[in-house]
């Protein structure tokens, strides 16, 4: 798998917390600009408004028991950076295979399985071979559904691909 982190956050955050993530994940490889997030206003009370949105995947390949590990990192983070009892940084870890995108939570739902250190694994997109890209499934949030999200989703994908097909010749 390939991780990723979806980044809610303020401009001025940005290149600390990719930083941060870098040092923790590896060598981003794919990436998207920084956008303003606006398809909700979920995080507004905690952390204000004028948010932004970016995406990162990173280099090295990892197994998917890593998931629950990524994502206790990115709420450490996300807790060293806060502001008081406020986060500054919504950090939400995910991964990109072959077949899908799925994203940590700490929230259980039924669609939602536990995947250990009291954190849930919830595939948010599925890929679909004839329609050479990935659909969102009926739970998928609004901003993983977008035009710029599934292209960003796609890229990741062919990058694991390339990777995956170069270990194999090695």
């Amino acid at each position: 798998m390939k991780v990723f982190c979806g980044l809610i956050l303020r401009e001025e955050r940005l290149s600390d917390v990719l930083a941060r993530l870098e040092h923790e994940f590896g060598e981003i490889d794919c990436e998207t600009d920084l956008v303003d997030f606006d398809s909700t206003d979920y995080y507004a009370r905690e952390m204000g408004t004028g948010l932004k949105r970016k995406w990162a995947a990173f280099r090295p390949l990892r197994e998917r028991a890593y998931l629950a590990e990524a994502k206790h990192l990115c709420v450490e983070l996300e807790l060293e950076l806060a502001d008081g009892p406020n986060r500054t940084v919504n950090i939400d870890p995910g991964y990109v295979d072959d077949a899908q995108v799925v994203l940590a939570t700490t929230k259980d739902f039924a669609h939602r399985v536990y995947i250990g250190k009291g954190y849930y694994a919830e595939p948010a997109l599925i890929y679909v071979k004839g329609e050479g890209g990935y659909r969102p499934l009926e739970w998928t949030y609004p901003d993983y559904r977008t035009v710029r999200a599934l292209r960003f989703f796609r890229d990741v994908r062919c990058e694991y691909l390339r990777q995956v097909k170069e270990r194999h010749e090695a």
